[in-house]
This record gives structure tokens, C-alpha cells and sequence, in this order.
């Protein structure tokens, strides 16, 4: 009986734990199968995302599209080539999206690319119609801001009082006035709007600038160096200079170059680049200016007694400033000759340089000349002893005294200078000489 008991007992027991047996091991779910419901839940969520973008935009609506584990497959008929890049740049953001291929082709229809390029025009004549107002206001600015900036450019009176010369109130008229168009220019189009054209523009205006730069160097060259020299004017009218061994009396300045009137009465055109980069001698900014003199006399002579004949007659002359002093000098000696170099002051001021210069040598030699101290002459010499041949004869000439006609300056190569100074409008230089 007890033994009957346990059996019950254990057949209990026993049967429970069979029963979960089985459902301990059984087979588990794949896990390629959950996978493949993410796939497919990506899937749709991304095909609604892109099927909602299509919807929102009219010239999509030929387009279809499935997806396909992340892959975008697009096929259909759009009417222009820029739908295909909008719709590409478009679905290129949506997240998820691993690829997208590409099947949507140009449409063919005639009536579909009418009715496109009809629905364009009708978009831009809007535009247009709606920015006319925009345009009017940015037409109206700029031609204000041109007009005042005419305005200012013909104020002759102000321009003359900030610019020196007529050549400086001229490049500040027409800088004025290029400024002004400019500005009009940028200020029009910020209002109606066209800022891609204006940085067009700009552009294209600083390459043009830049390949003018290099093309017209010379010509840049000329209108810098003209506006520097009608600045500094380092010459006045009617001073003598010497540029590039070319000497000769300043008539003119112009925009195109410096007009010169030699002592030989030609007149020579030198560019104002080449004048601004050459050495300039200006003869007659300094009123006072020496003449050197040489003078050869006889070796075996009082050389010191000759210098000071030579001095004493310097002083002498009227039209030689006894301030600064005049000098002379034993300059070189030899076996045949000695050479005494004397120098004085003249002042400009109503005296001809070159002729006070011959007119001292014409005294200084006289004067040497008078006490015996010039080279005796290589000739022979017969004296016919007669008295009555003696008293006829006529006594030596005494040298004229020195006067300032003399050596007065050429007043009819002045007025030759002031003829060639006509004014005409071109002149730069300023009639007053400047300190």
C-alpha cells in the first residue's frame, strides 16, 4: 500500500516536469526575421517622408518613387532639367536615405514644356510687376546722387580753392563725378534687389581696371607724373632748365608734356614721366648765379700781380654783386702758359647770364692785356721808324667801361617766350613763382 503511494507520488512529480520539457526547448524566433521588420519600417518611414516632400511640390507630380532598404528608386517625367537637381538635392537630405538612383527623364510632351515655360514667364512677369516700385525708387536714388554729384563737379570756385592748378580741379571734377555714378550704380541695384548682378559687376569691373592698369602703363605714368609736377612745380614759367642735355626757357605745362623754347628759338615737347624721373637743372630759381672765367697769360709774368688786376677789374663791373665775392685762382701753369680762373656773381634779375659772362672776359683780357701780362702773340712784327709815321698814328683804344645794358637781358627773346605763352587753358603752371 505504501509502495502505491510512492508511485503516485513520483507519476505527480513527474508528469509537470515533462510537460514544461518541451516548451524549455523550443526553437527561438531568427534573428534575421526582426531585422527584416526594421528594414521595412525604415522603409515606409522614409517612403512617407519623400511622398509627402513630392506632394508639396506641383512640378513632382509625375515623379514615383520606392524604397527599397534604404535605397531610393526614382522613375517618371519632369519638364525641366532643374526639377531633376532640385528633386536630387532634395531627397539627399532625408535621413535614412542610403542611395538613390535616379530614373527620372526629361518629358517630351510638347504641350507639358509650353505650358511650363508659359507658367515661367508668368512667375517672372510677377516678379517684375512687384519689384517695379523697388526699381522706380532705386532709379530715382541714383539719379539724385548723380545729380549732386554734377553738381559738385561744376562748383569751379570750390574746386579752384582745394586744387592749385586747373589740371587738379579737372581730375577732382571728373573723380567726383565717376564716384558719383558708382554709388548710384551700387545703391540702385541694393535696392531693387539684384545684389548677384551687382557683385557681377564689381567683378567684372576690377578685371577690366586691373588689364587697363597694365595696357595704358605709360599713360598712367604721365598723368601721375603731370599731377606731381603741377604740385611741386619745380619750375615756373619762364625759368631756364636743362633736362637730358636739353636746355632751354619753360613755356608751358600740359597734361601731355613740358613745352621748352631753346635759346636757338626751337621749341621742344619733352614728356612730363621722362622730366619727373630725369635730373632737373633749374638756372634761375636761384637769382644769383657765377660765371667762371679762364684766362691765359704770359708764365714768366707777377702771377700775383695778375690776379689782382683780374679781381680789381671784377670788382669793377656793375653788373657783377659784390656779395658774394668774386674770386680768382691760378688754375694750372706749365712751360708755355698759366691759367687764371676768376668767377663773380650776377643776379639774374634783369642780367643775361651768358652775356655778363663775355663781357667780363672781354674786360678781364683788357685789363691783363693793359699791364703786359697776356701771352706774347707768335707773330713777327716790322716797325717802320718814321716820325712823321709816329705822330700820325692813332693812340691805342681804352676799353669802353663796363655797363649794365651790356649784359642786360635779351628782351626781344622775351617777348618771344611770352608769345609762346598764349594761354589756352592748358597751362599748369602757376604765373607766380612759388617759394
Amino acid at each position: 500500500m505504501i509502495r502505491a503511494l510512492l508511485l503516485l507520488c513520483l507519476l505527480a512529480v513527474a508528469v509537470p516536469a515533462g510537460a514544461q520539457a518541451p516548451e524549455a526547448h523550443s526553437p527561438q524566433t531568427p534573428v534575421g526575421a526582426i531585422s527584416t521588420r526594421d528594414d521595412r519600417a525604415t522603409d515606409l518611414a522614409i517612403l512617407t517622408r519623400i511622398s509627402s516632400i513630392l506632394a508639396q511640390v506641383p512640378q513632382f507630380d509625375g515623379v514615383r518613387v520606392q524604397v527599397d532598404a534604404g535605397i531610393v528608386t526614382l522613375d517618371g517625367e519632369v519638364a525641366e532639367q532643374q526639377t531633376v537637381d532640385r528633386l536630387q538635392a532634395l531627397l539627399a537630405r532625408v535621413e535614412g536615405v542610403v542611395a538613390i538612383e535616379n530614373g527620372v527623364i526629361l518629358s517630351t510632351d510638347l504641350g507639358t514644356r509650353l505650358e511650363t515655360v508659359r507658367d515661367r514667364a508668368q512667375s517672372r512677369l510677377t516678379q517684375l510687376v512687384a519689384g517695379l516700385p523697388f526699381m522706380a525708387l532705386g532709379l530715382g536714388v541714383g539719379a539724385l546722387i548723380v545729380l549732386a554729384g554734377g553738381w559738385l563737379s561744376r562748383r569751379q570756385r570750390t574746386l579752384s580753392g582745394i586744387a592749385p592748378n586747373p589740371f587738379i580741379a579737372g581730375f577732382l571734377a571728373q573723380t567726383i563725378r565717376l564716384v558719383a555714378w558708382i554709388v548710384a550704380l551700387v545703391v540702385a541695384l541694393d535696392l531693387m534687389g539684384a545684389r548677384a548682378l551687382l557683385g557681377t559687376l564689381l567683378g567684372a569691373a576690377g578685371i577690366f581696371g586691373l588689364s587697363l592698369s597694365f595696357a595704358a602703363r605709360d599713360t598712367i605714368e604721365g598723368v601721375v607724373a603731370t599731377m606731381l609736377l603741377s604740385l611741386r612745380q619745380p619750375f615756373n614759367p619762364n625759368d631756364l632748365i636743362e633736362v637730358n642735355g636739353l636746355r632751354g626757357r619753360v613755356i608751358r605745362l600740359t597734361s601731355r608734356g613740358t613745352t621748352l623754347l631753346t635759346l636757338d628759338g626751337n621749341h621742344i615737347r619733352i614728356p612730363n614721366q621722362i622730366i619727373y624721373k630725369a635730373v632737373l637743372t633749374n638756372y634761375t630759381r636761384n637769382p644769383e648765379r657765377r660765371f667762371m672765367v679762364d684766362l691765359t697769360i704770359d708764365p714768366t709774368a707777377d702771377l700775383g700781380r695778375a690776379r689782382d688786376v683780374v679781381l680789381k677789374s671784377l670788382k669793377g663791373m656793375t653788373f657783377v654783386l659784390d656779395r658774394p665775392e668774386p674770386v680768382a685762382w691760378l688754375d694750372a701753369s706749365g712751360p708755355e702758359h698759366v691759367v687764371i680762373r676768376a668767377g663773380g656773381w650776377v643776379s639774374q634779375d634783369g642780367t643775361d647770364f651768358d652775356l655778363a659772362r663775355g663781357e667780363a672776359f672781354r674786360l678781364m683780357r683788357h685789363a691783363l692785356d693793359a699791364k703786359g701780362y697776356l701771352l706774347p702773340e707768335p707773330v713777327h712784327r716790322i716797325r717802320i721808324e718814321d716820325s712823321q709815321a709816329e705822330q700820325s698814328r692813332p693812340a691805342p683804344a681804352r676799353p669802353a667801361d663796363s655797363r649794365l645794358s651790356d649784359a642786360a637781358s635779351d628782351a626781344a627773346f622775351e617777348e618771344m617766350v611770352e608769345r609762346g605763352r598764349i594761354d589756352d587753358g592748358r597751362d599748369l603752371l602757376s604765373p607766380t613763382p612759388r617759394s
